[in-house]
């Protein structure tokens, strides 16, 4: 019935799922997992404020989701992988940038939100469905290899 829901809810409703029954037992089950989250976040930082939840932070957050794919768990972890890689990447041109030109090194200090929002846009127009959606192309690709005409 989860499942039926998720894919086609009126498809299920007509069959005669109760539809309000299983969106709220997956909102209960949702919330469970986001509190045990919330309560182990606590625990390791042994604080919770609202300093530790910035704008910035909810912007890599929206990043992570729309990278990797919207409606795919795969591309939650696609995501968070590209958005972990991305300023390891962008901090060795930084550095040899700023060695080579030492006066404008505050231009190279806004490079990560500036290459950050282009990435964004680069997938909203190129790649909608995100990471997830070409991995799955990719693996389809080459489960058919030999003979993939």
């Amino acid at each position: 019935a989860m499942v039926a829901v998720r894919d086609r809810y009126l498809s299920a409703e007509i069959m005669g799922v109760n539809l309000f029954k299983y969106r709220l037992l997956a909102f209960g089950i949702s919330s469970f997992y986001v509190g045990v989250a919330g309560g182990l976040f606590a625990h390791y930082n042994l604080v919770v404020s609202d300093e530790h939840f910035t704008m910035w932070l909810s912007i890599q957050y929206l990043a992570m989701v729309i990278i990797g794919g919207l409606g795919h768990v795969l591309g939650g972890i696609f995501g968070t992988i590209f958005m972990v890689l991305l300023p390891e990447v962008l901090r060795i041109p930084t550095e040899i940038l700023s060695n080579i030109y030492p006066n404008i090194f505050a231009i190279f200090g806004t490079l990560r939100e500036l290459v950050f929002g282009l990435v964004i846009i680069l997938f909203l127009i190129f790649e909608p469905d995100g990471l997830a959606a070409r991995w799955h192309t990719i693996r389809a690709y080459w489960k058919l290899w030999p003979f993939s005409y």
